[in-house]
This record gives C-alpha cells, sequence and structure tokens, in this order.
C-alpha cells in the first residue's frame, strides 16, 4: 500500500485554509486535515511554503480584504468581519503592517478594479515561488523538461 507524501497532505491543508479563509480556523484543525501532529504539521507547512498556518491564513484574509476595498462600496467594518477577522482594531492592525497603509487609505488609493485583479494573488505566489532545493518543495514538474 503507498502512502501518500506529506506535501500532499500540506496541500489538504492549505486548500481549506483557502476556502475557509472566512472562518474561525485552529491549528488543531488544520493539522487534521494534513493527517499530523500540530507541532509537525506547523513546521512541515512552513517549510513549504514559506509562511507558518497563521500567517497564511492572514495573508489570504488581507488578499481578500484588500479585492474588497478596490471592487465594492461596503464599509470597512463590513469588510474586516466578511474576511474572518473579528475586530476591527486588529484587522486594521494587521492591514496596516501588512500593507503599509490604512485600510480606507488603501481604498482612497486603489479606487477602481485593476486588470490584476482577474489573476488571485495566490496564484501569482505560486508561479512566482522560486524551488527549493530538494526541501520539501511541491513540484508538478518531476522530471526537468528537454528541449
Amino acid at each position: 500500500m503507498a502512502t501518500i507524501p506529506l506535501e500532499r497532505h500540506l496541500l489538504r491543508a492549505r486548500d481549506l485554509i483557502d476556502s475557509r479563509y472566512d472562518e474561525s480556523l485552529d491549528l488543531r484543525e488544520m493539522a487534521g486535515t494534513a493527517n499530523v501532529s500540530t507541532r509537525h504539521f506547523s513546521r512541515s507547512f512552513r517549510r513549504v511554503f514559506g509562511e507558518t498556518p497563521h500567517q497564511y491564513l492572514v495573508s489570504r484574509r488581507l488578499e481578500r480584504a484588500r479585492y474588497l476595498l478596490r471592487t465594492t462600496d461596503r464599509r470597512v467594518v463590513e469588510i474586516c468581519m466578511d474576511v474572518g477577522f473579528t475586530s476591527v482594531g486588529s484587522f486594521t492592525t494587521s492591514f496596516t503592517r501588512h500593507v503599509g497603509i490604512t485600510p480606507t487609505t488603501y481604498r482612497r488609493a486603489h479606487a477602481a478594479p485593476s486588470s490584476a485583479d482577474h489573476i488571485p494573488l495566490c496564484v501569482v505566489k505560486a508561479w512566482t515561488r522560486r524551488p527549493l532545493d530538494g526541501n520539501g518543495a511541491i513540484r508538478e514538474d518531476s522530471t526537468p523538461a528537454r528541449d
């Protein structure tokens, strides 16, 4: 019976975060999706994806918040709650730390959707990620392409 590589389990956990970023997800639930202990999950997730599960979750939430700020006229507090934050203060602090400006300032500076709004940030990140040298990077091209 073949075993499933850890990286595939980690992809399931990342997919869980991507699809349920607006919910209250805890480390135990994410690790359960990957079928490993919380400690091993957190360490392995960081090694493979370059950030902790919590950092990845916050990144997804903020990515969605930026999109909603650019493309809707909804209030900041509504966007905050819709993307999974439970307080406007923690949302504003996280947003400012990651983006460099407050959500309101961001909205004023980006009043309309850009052409990049058609490409999800997670796709851009995956496309531009440098492959790790045998340290567990997920690669779909297991053999080098030949010209």
